[in-house]
């Protein structure tokens, strides 16, 4: 089964709906194709930047957004009509795990979420976040390559989170943590992003 024809790439998601229904259709039919093309196809911008900020490039990110699609088409019958984004974006996590565990092993680094909750909310309250921090220093390259360099755990929460707007409990839906882990994950994230904007000879010269 070529997964192309079930999931259009990323450029082809500024094409028509009708043009993305075709490609579902060469696939499946009747209820199962309708309701994946409502319940997936929407999220494909999101999909497809959470699965880049896990694999770190944009072939690889196709590949598991493809073989996402894949897996929602045949598991769209369980879908119980709640949080379509969040379920999406789950898939599209386990996915991207699985390829990175076949794949690349060695990028899968453990993170212990020993922190309290009330140290995450302390530092969500200062006044200094990684996107003030960018406005300030106006290098979007260096937090990029800050946010690159986060353990998949962190990098996830922060993406869900600042680029997706994902709600505290919607991470924690597609994550499969607790919010307190998911605050957590979030502030280290921030703190570590800071840390290495603010380290001298991070930035280019």
């Amino acid at each position: 089964m070529n997964s192309l024809a079930v999931c259009p790439t990323r450029a082809a998601t500024v094409s028509s709906a009708p043009q993305q229904g075709a490609a579902v259709n060469r696939i499946s039919s009747g209820d199962a194709n309708a309701r994946f093309r409502r319940v997936v196809l929407p999220h494909l911008d999101d999909a497809y930047t959470l699965a880049r900020a896990l694999t770190g490039s944009r072939a690889d990110s196709q590949d598991v957004v493809q073989d996402a699609c894949l897996r929602a088409l045949r598991g769209i019958g369980n879908f119980s009509n709640g949080n379509a984004r969040a379920w999406v974006l789950t898939i599209v996590r386990h996915t991207a795990y699985s390829w990175l565990h076949k794949n690349r092993p060695a990028t899968l680094v453990p993170v212990d979420d020993i922190e309290a909750v009330k140290h995450t909310q302390s530092i969500e309250l200062q006044v200094e976040t990684p996107e003030t921090a960018l406005i300030a220093q106006d290098d979007a390259t260096l937090l990029k390559a800050a946010i690159a360099r986060l353990p998949a755990p962190l990098r996830e929460t922060l993406v869900l989170r600042e680029v997706q707007e994902l709600s505290y409990r919607e991470i924690a839906e597609v994550t499969g943590v607790p919010i307190g882990t998911v605050m957590s994950r979030l502030a280290r994230a921030r703190g570590r992003i800071i840390s290495i904007m603010r380290t001298p000879g991070t930035r280019p010269n």
